[in-house]
């Protein structure tokens, strides 16, 4: 949450985040993507915002449909 608040007293249009942890440090990959796209969306949800895009990067194949199917799924 900490890097949107400072994206927006930036004044950013857009931020990325990497899928991070979940290599090297084992974080599981399917609870990285629910935590990331909870917190984004809490704080678009409590706060006015100037970012036009947030960007989830993934790597892996695996990471792309874990937030793909996460976001569809918190869509409906």
């Amino acid at each position: 949450m900490n890097s949107l608040i400072l994206a927006d007293k930036l004044r950013a249009k857009s931020i990325a985040f990497p899928c991070i942890s979940t290599g090297v440090f084992l974080y599981p990959n399917d609870e990285a993507a629910i935590v990331a796209i909870r917190t984004v969306k809490r704080y678009l949800m409590e706060d006015k915002t100037s970012l036009d895009e947030i960007i989830f990067v993934t790597f892996k194949e695996l990471d792309y449909k874990l937030y793909h199917n996460v976001l569809n799924e918190n869509a409906n």
